[in-house]
């Protein structure tokens, strides 16, 4: 198996809390800049994806903390697109130190959403493909 997409990021000491680490919600935040990363290396833009009819939708979230991150710190965040036969997806991400600590662990469920509909599309996987160039890297 190939390694997953990921994305380097520096922790920045604003993003800290009062005791120095890592604020539980920028968490989310370096999850979301790797997924957005990894969609734009497949060739696909927010804008093409609206343009397209179609927009993304997290319905499930879910983080492990195992290992504080400071200020400075540099790290490495993974996603990797699971794909099933169902309408949701989900999204399994890392975030891992320079030193190979797993800093903390992400799982995410989420689905295509039709902007006109308002439903989730019935075949998320084939409607991203579609729009990638690298279709290889979902």
């Amino acid at each position: 198996m190939s390694e997953p997409f990921s994305v380097p990021v520096t922790v920045r000491g604003y993003e800290t809390d009062v005791q120095g680490h890592l604020n539980q919600s920028v968490y989310l935040n370096y999850a979301e800049h790797a997924r957005w990363s990894l969609l734009k290396a497949a060739g696909i833009t927010q804008a093409e994806l609206i343009g397209s009819g179609v927009g993304p939708v997290a319905l499930e979230t879910t983080i492990r903390y195992l290992r504080e991150l400071l200020a400075g710190d540099e790290v490495e965040v993974t996603c990797a697109f699971e794909w099933g036969e169902g309408k949701t997806f989900r999204i399994r991400q890392t975030i891992r130190k320079k030193d190979g600590t797993v800093a903390a662990e992400i799982t995410a469920v989420g689905g295509l959403m039709d902007l006109k509909e308002r439903r989730l599309v019935a075949n998320a996987s084939e409607v991203l493909k579609g729009l990638a160039s690298d279709p290889g890297l979902l």
